[in-house]
């Protein structure tokens, strides 16, 4: 596999860039609002039936072929694997904790993604400074980790937290994977397969563990999932793993500085829940310290 491509982040991708992480602002309250009526896995298997449909509908305007080769399917497996592993914990901590909270620790996930790329090939080292920007970080990530919010959208705000701690560190685990992958697998094939393999295992364990409602669906909550599946795991996704083809996993990590501060204001506005201090602390340390990290980059 040929080293990956690091070029530096022009004005197409940052507007890019900035454009996905305004739409991953709004995913948590989507995600929130179709738990209401849909239990985690349920949720997360019409979320990617959506987002399947998005992509076959992209590979088939632009002609990509999504059949993988057999040197491929080892590595496919392995992304759907972890993938579906980061989905179930980001929406099974999303049911237990407030759309706030889950926003900003689901969005610390560039702490791990630089971590991780620091003993991967061909990625950014950690020095000094930057270690202690991770450092500062992980302490604000921390901080939200051991709060409570409000009891009506938290039924179980420790476990959420961890359970979204520990999704964050997948995900970061997986923009660094993704990159080593998609420098020499077409990247709407490489998410095509995370997508229907992911899709099979949630179908699998909600049909065993999940009742298939909770209640009613409705206009929101089926707009909630088509936001969710069509907008984030399909078009953000798609071309998210493009600019990763092109740019560090570290370096593009800086663009998400905006979807904790929109995404609280979004839960603040259609939830009504209070920006309590330590949501506003941990928010500025995560940032502060994301921002050392990637700052030089």
């Amino acid at each position: 596999m040929s080293a990956p491509i690091n070029e530096p982040i022009g004005l197409r991708s940052a507007l890019l860039a900035l454009l996905v992480s305004l739409f991953w602002a709004g995913n948590v309250a989507a995600l929130k609002l179709g738990l209401v009526v849909f239990p985690p896995f349920w949720n997360a298997f019409w979320r990617m039936l959506f987002g399947i449909a998005a992509l076959l509908a992209w590979a088939w305007w632009r002609g990509i072929p999504l059949y993988p080769a057999p040197v491929e399917r080892r590595r496919l497996a392995q992304l759907g694997l972890l993938f579906a592993v980061q989905i179930s914990l980001l929406n099974g901590g999303a049911d237990l904790t407030s759309p706030a909270y889950t926003v900003v620790l689901i969005n610390a996930h560039p702490i791990f993604a630089n971590l991780f790329g620091h003993f991967a090939a061909h990625e950014q080292r950690l020095g000094g400074l930057r270690l202690a920007g991770l450092a500062l970080a992980f302490a604000g990530m921390c901080v939200l980790v051991l709060g409570k919010p409000a009891a009506a959208l938290a039924p179980n705000p420790l476990l959420g937290n961890a359970m979204l701690a520990g999704s964050a560190a997948l995900l970061g685990l997986r923009s660094v994977y993704t990159r080593q992958l998609v420098q020499g697998i077409d990247p709407v094939r490489a998410i095509a397969w995370q997508s229907i393999i992911s899709t099979a295992l949630f179908l699998f364990v909600a049909a065993l563990f999940e009742p298939m409602r909770l209640g009613p669906a409705t206009v929101v909550s089926v707009s909630a999932l088509a936001y969710q599946g069509i907008i984030v795991a399909g078009f953000c996704f798609v071309v998210w793993t493009e600019l990763l083809r092109r740019h560090s996993a570290g370096t593009l990590s800086m663009f998400a500085f905006t979807i904790p501060f929109f995404g609280v204001l979004v839960s603040a506005a259609i939830f009504g829940e209070t920006v309590t201090p330590r949501i506003i602390v941990s928010g500025l340390m995560v940032t502060a310290g994301i921002g050392i990290v990637t700052w030089r980059a």
